[in-house]
C-alpha cells in the first residue's frame, strides 16, 4: 500500500483533509444510492399486485416518492460537501506544495541548479503541481471512495442473492486485471509523453531568453522550427498515449458491461427452474444498468492515477534532493577568513586545487586572474553557495561546514556580475538588502550609491515598477541598485564580483567613492578584470587554472613580475588602444 502522504509531498493537514474528502465522496456516492434503491422499491411495488393479485399500496408508495426525494436532496447537500472537502481543500493544498517547493529549492546548493534546467524547475512548481492538484481533487477521492462504494454494494447485493451478484460481477477481476497488467505499457507511453512535455518546456524557455540573439542573426526560422518539432513531437506522443490507454479502457469497459448479459442469462435459468421470482429478477437488471458506474468510473481513473505518478515523479525526486545544513545559533567573534588547502570539482572536473590562504578582517582581498581561473567560484565556497570537496574554510574560527547557511549569508552582503532584479518597485528592490528598512534608510543607500537622481526622474519615483530583471534600466543603473541593495544590509562581509563591470567611465568613478563607503570597517573580497581598480588593495590573491600562484600587495606583485604583472601591463597598454578608420585605395 503506497503512502499517499508521501507520495504527493503533502502537509499533515493536506492529508487529514484528503482523507475528509474521500470519506464524503463516499457519503455522496451511497445518498445517491438511497434514492435510486427507492426507485427501485417502488418499482417493486407497483409490480407487486401483479404477483399476488392484491391492489396497490398507494399509501407505501408515497412515502417512497417521499423518501427518494429526500434522499436526492440529501445527495444534493452530500454533494456540496463533497465539493468542499475536496475542490476546495486540494486547491489550498496545491499552493502551500508550491510555496514549500519554492522554500525547498531557495535552500538548495548551488551545484543543485548545475544539473537542472530552469524550465525543468518551473514546470515542478508549475505543471508538477497543478498535477497534484488534479489528483487530489479528481482523481484520488472519487478513486478511493469509488472503490469503497463499490464493496459496500457488491456485499449488500451478496445478501439479497449471492447467485445474481455474482453473476453481476463476474467480469470484474477481467476488466480490472486488464488495466493493472497493461500497467507498463501505459507507464512506457505516459513516460515518453511527459518528458515531450518537458522539451517543450525547454525549447519555449530557450526560445524566449534568447529572441534578440535570434532576431539579430536572423535564426527566426531555424530556432521556430526546433520549437515547432518539439510541439509537433509533443502532439504525436500524446495521441499515441491516448490511444493506448484509451484502447485498454475501452476494452476493459466493454468487458465489465457484459455483466449485464450475464445477469440476465443468470436470472433466466434461475426464473425457468423457479429459483428466482421476476421481481427479484427485474431488481437485479435495473441494478446492472447502474451499477457498474462507479466501476467504469475506476477503471478511467487508475490510467488517469499512473500517468500523474509518471508527471509528480520529479517532484518527489526534487523534494528528496539534500538541503545544507549546520548550526543555526552561531555568533561569530570575528570575520577573518581562513581557506585551508581547500578543493572544489564541478561533477567530476576539478576547478580548485589545494588552495590556502587568509583573508584578514577590516581589510580589502581582490582575487584575480585570467577567466575561469576560479574566482568566482572561492567567492562563493566562502559563501557556503556550496561545500569544498576537501579542505576547510573558517570565519572567526569556526568551519563554515557546521553553519547553518541561512545564519551564514546573514554575515554577507553581495553584488555580482550579473545582476539580478525582480519585477517590482525600486524601492522593494532596494529593500531587499534589509526587509524592515524604513524610506529614510533605503533613499539614504540610494543617495549613496548616486541612484536618487534617476530614480527620481522615473514615472513613480520609487515607486516605479523596473520589469522583469530591471529591463527599463540600463546596465549601470541595474548595478548601482545592487549595491545600494548591498550598502542596506550593512553586513560585516561583502564580496563584490565585478561590481563595475557595466559602468561607464564617469559612473565608475563614482560607484567607487561609494563602494569605498561600503567598505569601511568590514572584510571585503573584490574580483576584478580591471586591475588598476584593486591595485591598492591591502592584499592580491593571483589565481590560475584553480592554483593560488601568487599572494602580496600590489606593489609586491608589479616588482615581483609574475601573472600579476604581466596581466597589469597588458592591461595598460591596451588603455592607449583606439579603432582607426581603414584607409581605401
Amino acid at each position: 500500500m503506497f503512502n499517499v502522504k508521501k507520495l504527493f509531498s503533502m502537509t499533515e493537514e493536506g492529508y487529514r483533509n484528503f482523507r475528509r474528502g474521500v470519506f464524503a465522496t463516499v457519503l455522496s456516492n451511497l445518498t445517491l444510492f438511497i434514492a435510486f434503491g427507492m426507485i427501485i422499491q417502488m418499482i417493486m411495488a407497483l409490480l407487486d399486485p401483479l404477483m399476488t393479485g392484491k391492489d396497490i399500496d398507494t399509501i407505501r408508495v408515497w412515502k417512497l416518492f417521499g423518501a427518494g426525494l429526500a434522499g436526492a436532496a440529501l445527495h444534493l447537500l452530500a454533494g456540496r460537501n463533497e465539493y468542499r472537502k475536496t475542490y476546495s481543500t486540494a486547491y489550498g493544498e496545491a499552493e502551500k506544495i508550491r510555496l514549500a517547493v519554492a522554500e525547498h529549492i531557495r535552500r538548495l546548493p548551488l551545484s543543485f541548479f548545475n544539473r537542472k534546467d530552469l524550465s525543468e524547475l518551473t514546470t515542478n512548481m508549475m505543471d508538477d503541481c497543478t498535477s497534484i492538484e488534479h489528483v487530489m481533487s479528481h482523481v484520488m477521492p472519487g478513486m478511493f471512495a469509488d472503490t469503497i462504494t463499490s464493496v459496500l454494494i457488491t456485499a449488500i447485493l451478496c445478501f439479497f442473492d449471492w447467485r445474481m451478484a455474482i453473476a453481476l460481477f463476474a467480469a470484474l477481476p477481467v476488466s480490472f486485471g486488464i488495466i493493472f497488467i497493461t500497467k507498463r505499457i501505459q507507464e512506457r507511453y505516459g513516460r515518453r509523453t511527459v518528458e515531450a512535455k518537458l522539451e517543450v518546456s525547454n525549447q519555449v524557455q530557450e526560445y524566449l531568453e534568447g529572441i534578440k540573439v535570434v532576431k539579430a542573426f536572423g535564426l527566426t526560422g531555424e530556432r521556430w522550427d526546433a520549437l515547432k518539432d518539439a510541439m509537433k513531437t509533443l502532439m504525436r506522443r500524446a495521441i499515441v498515449f491516448e490511444g493506448v490507454a484509451g484502447g485498454f479502457i475501452s476494452v476493459a469497459g466493454i468487458i465489465l458491461q457484459s455483466g449485464m448479459g450475464l445477469v440476465i442469462f443468470a436470472g433466466v435459468n434461475l426464473l425457468r427452474n423457479g429459483a428466482l421470482d421476476p421481481v427479484r429478477f427485474l431488481v437485479f437488471v435495473l441494478i446492472s444498468a447502474k451499477i457498474y458506474g462507479p466501476f467504469l468510473v475506476l477503471l478511467t481513473l487508475l490510467p488517469e492515477f499512473f500517468f500523474y505518478l509518471l508527471s509528480t515523479e520529479r517532484m518527489r525526486k526534487l523534494r528528496e534532493e539534500k538541503l545544507l545544513s549546520g548550526e543555526e545559533n552561531v555568533s561569530l567573534p570575528n570575520c577573518n577568513i581562513e581557506l585551508k588547502n581547500i578543493s572544489f570539482a564541478y561533477n567530476e572536473e576539478e576547478v580548485i586545487k589545494n588552495i590556502s590562504l587568509v583573508i584578514p578582517q577590516n581589510g580589502v582581498t581582490a582575487l584575480v586572474g585570467p577567466s575561469g581561473s576560479g574566482k568566482s567560484t572561492v567567492s562563493r565556497l566562502i559563501a557556503r553557495f556550496w561545500d569544498v570537496k576537501s579542505g576547510e574554510i573558517s570565519i572567526g574560527g569556526r568551519n563554515i561546514s557546521g553553519i547553518d547557511p541561512e545564519t551564514l549569508l546573514g554575515y554577507m552582503s553581495f553584488v555580482f556580475q550579473d545582476v539580478v532584479l525582480f519585477n517590482d518597485t525600486v524601492m522593494n528592490n532596494i529593500r531587499i538588502g534589509k526587509k524592515d528598512a524604513g524610506d529614510e534608510e533605503v533613499y539614504a543607500a540610494a543617495k549613496t550609491v548616486r541612484c536618487d537622481e534617476f530614480i527620481r526622474v522615473m514615472p513613480e519615483g520609487y515607486n516605479t515598477r523596473i520589469g522583469e530583471n530591471g529591463s527599463t534600466l540600463s546596465g549601470g543603473e541595474r548595478q548601482r541598485i545592487s549595491i545600494a541593495r548591498a550598502l542596506l544590509k550593512n553586513a560585516p562581509i561583502v564580496l563584490l564580483d565585478e561590481a563595475t563591470a557595466s559602468l561607464d567611465p564617469e559612473n565608475e568613478i563614482l560607484i567607487q567613492e561609494a563602494i569605498s563607503a561600503l567598505v569601511k570597517g568590514r572584510t571585503v573580497i573584490v574580483i576584478a578584470h580591471r586591475l588598476r581598480t584593486i591595485i591598492d588593495a591591502d592584499k592580491i590573491a593571483v589565481l590560475d587554472r584553480g592554483e593560488l600562484v601568487e599572494e602580496g600587495s600590489g606593489e609586491e606583485l608589479l616588482a615581483k613580475g609574475g601573472l600579476f604583472a604581466r596581466l597589469y601591463n597588458i592591461q595598460q597598454e591596451s588603455l592607449g588602444w583606439s579603432v582607426a578608420r581603414q584607409a581605401f585605395p
